[in-house]
């Protein structure tokens, strides 16, 4: 009996990693990472601490993404977080750890 596997596994690509670092992300969008660093801290770019190191979900990039095609202009990370906290319900005010 055969095993399901995903589709990139399929094309014998590997799946997409659920977290980017810091330095991915900067890669993917062309960008210093301390300007990633220095967004996050602001509360203007989605992220997850863990201990000293900053992580990216995959999602977060992928909805990004989708919403710049969707509304075929430019699209300010900080707008769009605050908007994005505002759809899900997430909390306004920053942690003390940002």
């Amino acid at each position: 009996m055969q095993t399901s596997r995903s589709a990139s596994a399929q094309l014998g690509r590997k799946p997409r990693p659920a977290f980017y670092t810091v330095e991915e992300v900067a890669e993917v969008l062309r960008v210093d990472p301390a300007t990633i660093y220095r967004a996050i801290r602001a509360g203007e770019f989605p992220a997850v601490k863990i201990r000293t190191r900053y992580v990216i979900p995959q999602k977060a990039i992928e909805l990004l993404v989708e919403d710049v095609m969707a509304t075929g202009g430019c699209v300010d990370t900080a707008e769009w977080t605050t908007a994005w906290r505002q759809r899900v319900g997430a909390p306004v005010e920053f942690p003390s750890w940002a």
